[in-house]
């Protein structure tokens, strides 16, 4: 098979903000209203959305400050000038997993979905396997290609999203909103927690950044990347409540896909807006699974060093397919999405820590 060579090979500082935005935006948003529902009072969850934005926001821009300092190079070879080799391939063999499970949670999620939604009589297993075939032949090819998909996926998302947010104004009940600041901070907490799980994955720029023209620029597009799903959480939230009421909420299970269904497009053009805002997901879930098993095929390679891109995405898709398929039920899938969420958060303080690292041997400039 030939790959289309392209002859600029470097992105822009919006090509990174796309792609961590889209890296962000995926099974979280669809839960993240009926979690925050349940752990905040009223409408204040998005007090927590807004709390778990700053720490992402200022996550993001240290992450982007540190990958700037191995632009042209990959993560792995600026870890071992850090750290000896054995720890720095502990580091990079953990990242790898984090982002392989980051695949399979994606390609469980998208399954269990289309299964309730759309395929009510296809099993599970069979979902999944397709979309992870697709999802490998994405991955297969140039990673400059997978931005550039991103790029022309992106727009039509984002317009899509407002204008269903748009439309649903008139189902929108705003006195549901009220009482507002009730809830206790301690409350308010366990939901910036929560909301923090949904905002991760612009852990990318680690990877990402290297391909840019102007490193520099990566801290800001990071930031950007993160603000603009926060915005989405907050409006999604919002109507969410307005629309279902706080107690109601709890009790579904994928929010924003019951709030698609109850919008209605004057003109009766659609009939099941709820297709189109599912197809659009689906584009969504596509990015974020196709760049997790990018950076897990990136990072094993920059271990292994031999074998050709292939070879990875053949030897890591099994696995992955594997993981996703061994929750039973949704509580032990719940499980594994929140066992994912702490490697997260433990390759952010491992990155910290390297970035700290780098500090003391006066590799910052």
């Amino acid at each position: 098979m030939n790959h289309w060579e392209y002859d600029d090979n470097k992105i822009e500082a919006k090509e990174l903000t796309i792609t961590v935005s889209s890296m962000i935006i995926g099974v979280g948003i669809l839960t993240l209203p009926r979690v925050l529902a349940g752990t905040t009072s009223s409408s204040d969850g998005w007090i927590s959305i807004l709390m778990a934005g700053a720490f992402a926001v200022t996550i993001a821009v240290l992450l982007g400050k540190f990958a700037g300092l191995y632009a042209g190079g990959t993560f792995f070879e600026y870890v071992r000038s850090l750290v000896t080799k054995p720890v720095a391939i502990v580091i990079t063999g953990i990242m790898c997993v984090y982002f392989m499970l980051f695949l399979a949670y994606e390609i469980r999620a998208i399954a269990n979905i289309s299964k309730t939604y759309l395929f009510d009589r296809t099993p599970a297993e069979y979902i999944g396997l397709m979309f992870l075939l697709i999802v490998g032949y994405a991955a297969s090819g140039t990673r400059i290609g997978l931005l550039r998909l991103n790029t022309m996926f992106f727009p039509i998302v984002l317009v899509v999203t407002f204008l269903l947010l748009f439309f649903s104004n008139s189902i929108v009940n705003w006195a549901d909103l009220k009482p507002f600041f009730v809830t206790d901070v301690k409350r308010l907490m366990v939901g910036a927690k929560d909301s923090v799980f949904s905002m991760l994955g612009f852990e990318v720029i680690l990877f990402y950044t290297a391909m840019m023209k102007r490193p520099k620029e990566a801290p800001l597009a990071a930031a950007v990347g993160v603000v603009i799903p926060v915005v989405l959480y907050v409006l999604i939230y919002l109507i969410c409540i307005g629309t279902f009421t706080p107690w109601a909420l709890q009790e579904i299970g994928y929010p924003a896909i019951e709030l698609a269904k109850e919008v209605k497009i004057p003109g009766e053009f659609f009939e099941r807006t709820e297709s189109i805002f599912f197809t659009i997901w689906i584009m969504t879930i596509f990015n974020t699974a196709s760049m997790a098993l990018d950076i897990a095929v990136h990072l094993a390679h920059s271990i292994v060093r031999k074998g050709k891109r292939i070879h990875f995405v053949a030897a890591i898709c099994p696995v992955a397919y594997l993981i996703c398929m061994l929750p039973k039920n949704v509580i032990e899938f719940a499980l594994l999405g929140e066992v994912i969420s702490y490697m997260g958060f433990l390759t952010i303080g491992m990155t910290l820590c390297l970035y700290g690292v780098a500090a003391v041997k006066g590799m910052i400039k």
